[in-house]
């Protein structure tokens, strides 16, 4: 009697952590299930509403990050980029964003949440990506002082690099041109604040679909605050909007003047 109570408690020990390990597995399959079906959900959910998302499926990729991040700046929620249960409830309860501007196809970039919507012909926010802006810091380059300031106001494409330029202040991944040496333009580098020069930079793994969607003279409307209309083509020549304009590229300071400005009719 006594050897068959050893010989199931032997075997009680053998197996234990088989069955333990066996029911951690399974745990952590479930959770791991879990997780995936809410990032399907998320980014579905990012992608009906406009925010960029590569591909929706059960993997989070760079896109997921940044569609999230993009979501908590337009809705004034807490930016972290965290994907949660309460940030689906949220997604579900929210609606495509609308433009602040209407009347043509244009870039809008409202710098008091940090976001860049690209709205088409007719007035509907195709893709939203998170921005990063000027800081309003000093600098200094060639040994002279500077501000990195983002200039406000309505500006045209006037130039495209279809690749990477490595500038004096970094690196740009597809610059798109806009006033001088100012650029739209991919970079690894997307805080949750204005962290750059001047230039708008946006995630890199949409710099080069952005640059291909948009092209040189289509406008770019740069705001702290909308206010919101159409915009209109007026002949005049555009005048110097932003004196306190600090290029990302020097070799484009030249070309700011020279192009037609665009009026807001309210």
């Amino acid at each position: 009697m006594n050897n068959y109570f050893l010989k199931l408690l032997l075997l009680v020990i053998i197996l234990s952590p088989q069955i333990l390990l066996g029911k951690s597995v399974q745990d952590s399959r479930f959770q791991n299930n879990s997780k995936q079906n809410l990032n399907y959900e998320a980014e579905k959910l990012l992608s009906e509403r406009g925010y960029w998302i590569t591909k929706v499926d059960k993997k989070r990729d760079s896109s997921t990050y940044h569609a999230i991040v993009a979501f908590q700046k337009v809705e004034k929620l807490k930016r972290n980029g965290r994907l949660t249960k309460s940030l689906v409830a949220a997604l579900k309860k929210a609606k495509r964003p609308k433009p602040a501007y209407t009347g043509i196809a244009h870039i809008e970039i409202d710098l008091s949440r940090q976001v860049l919507f690209l709205v088409n012909e007719k007035d509907f926010v195709t893709h939203i990506l998170p921005i990063s802006s000027g800081n309003e810091k000093i600098y200094y380059q060639d040994g002279k002082k500077q501000i990195a300031h983002t200039p406000r106001g309505i500006f045209r494409i006037t130039r495209q690099i279809k690749g990477v330029r490595r500038a004096p202040l970094g690196t740009l991944y597809h610059p798109n041109y806009f006033y001088g040496g100012v650029a739209i333009h991919g970079s690894n580098s997307i805080p949750f604040y204005p962290a750059s020069h001047g230039c708008i930079r946006i995630p890199r793994f949409a710099s080069k679909k952005f640059s291909d969607l948009v092209s040189v003279g289509m406008y770019v409307a740069v705001f702290d605050k909308a206010k919101p209309g159409k915009l209109l083509i007026a002949k005049e020549k555009q005048t110097e909007q932003d004196i306190q304009t600090i290029p990302c590229d020097k070799d484009f300071q030249k070309d700011a003047k020279a192009k037609k400005k665009v009026v807001i009719n309210k």
